[in-house]
């Protein structure tokens, strides 16, 4: 199914507030600001910053 464009309009990352983009692989949204990823399950994001990945930058990692 996938995440609908119009809600990728409106996400942003919650420790920023700055914009999202969705991965190649689609399984999950990227901040480039903060470098954290935050993962999709069951095609709903989960915009926590305790659950994001950590992209190699400051922020929670696994």
């Amino acid at each position: 199914m996938g995440i609908d464009k119009e809600l990728l309009e409106i996400l942003a990352c919650p420790k920023c507030k700055g914009d999202v983009q969705l991965t190649s692989q689609g399984d999950g949204l990227v901040c480039e600001t903060c470098q954290l990823k935050y993962p999709i399950r069951d095609d709903i994001p989960v915009m926590l910053v305790d659950e994001a990945i950590s992209l190699g930058g400051e922020g929670k990692g696994e």
